[in-house]
């Protein structure tokens, strides 16, 4: 277990820094003491990704336990609460023994979800609208600036009116972000979908017939692209639910993005549209 950072910072600060660049952090509270401990309730400990820490709840094999439990709350994304009694057997770093009880709750913090849909058409209008209100913090690209602007996406956090590889770069793609290919042609859905396949987005989407994705996914593979990549995708992309308009397509897809976002359990995948949702459905591109 690392040693814990020099109190140089307030740890709700480095919680909110940590969120805003996309990264999981795990909060553990001293909630309550009886007896003895050598801290106080309301302590609280902060650990991040990498297993560097801010902040005590007293030293010792307590935070050792604690610091354990934090790293596979981050993992699961589910909190934890946690029981000591600190008998004879258990003193601390400096030495107390202080035959006190105390109960830790341990909590994921997770960064605002980010879904980055390129294209601007209607069908981006209403997932942008519908991300937003679901939680999401929503990014639109598109080449075109008399579809990618303020007036159409009011609710966006970002909006760029450029070309696609130009915007790449611009773009923190990390777990937390969902990507949305949406754009007007099959092209510059391969031009996106080539390089989303290589990032370590949580959730990558692309719309399209059976027919349009089969033929996508099969030249990226002569490009080069490794089927493990591509298996990551959801095409076509949503949930099975007869959606028509593109208010209904953008619901069925936010529930998709939903889905993937609370681990939900394994058998909402049946009614996925995406060719690799089911080994049934993967049989069409053997």
């Amino acid at each position: 277990m690392p040693e814990p950072d020099q109190p140089r910072g307030d740890v709700f600060e480095e919680l909110v820094r940590l969120r805003r660049l996309g990264k999981k952090c795990a909060l553990a509270t001293i909630i309550q003491v009886n007896g003895s401990i050598p801290s106080f309730q309301s302590a609280k400990l902060l650990v991040r990704e990498d297993g560097s820490m801010l902040g005590t709840i007293g030293g010792g094999c307590v935070e050792a336990e604690v610091w354990a439990a934090a790293r596979e709350v981050m993992a699961a994304e589910k909190p934890r609460q946690l029981s000591f009694s600190l008998g004879q057997e258990a003193a601390y770093d400096n030495g107390l023994i202080c035959g006190g009880q105390l109960d830790v709750y341990v909590e994921p913090v997770l960064p605002q979800p980010r879904a980055v849909v390129f294209g601007a058409g209607h069908i981006s209008r209403s997932l942008s609208r519908i991300a937003a209100t679901a939680g999401f913090a929503t990014v639109i690209v598109d080449d075109r600036d008399a579809f990618a602007n303020r007036e159409r996406f009011p609710e966006a956090e970002e909006v760029f009116a450029e070309e696609y590889e130009t915007v790449f770069p611009k773009l923190s793609v990390n777990e937390s972000s969902y990507l949305i290919i949406v754009t007007r042609g099959h092209r510059d859905d391969m031009r996106v979908l080539r390089w989303a396949a290589g990032s370590p987005a949580r959730y990558i989407a692309m719309i399209g017939s059976r027919r349009k994705v089969i033929a996508v996914v099969q030249e990226l593979e002569k490009e080069g692209l490794p089927r493990a990549a591509l298996e990551r995708i959801f095409a076509p992309m949503g949930l099975e639910i007869g959606a028509q308009t593109p208010e209904e397509i953008a619901v069925s897809v936010v529930a998709e993005m939903i889905a993937v976002r609370r681990n939900a359990a394994p058998g909402w995948r049946s009614v996925s549209k995406s060719i690799f949702a089911t080994e049934a459905s993967r049989a069409v591109l053997k």
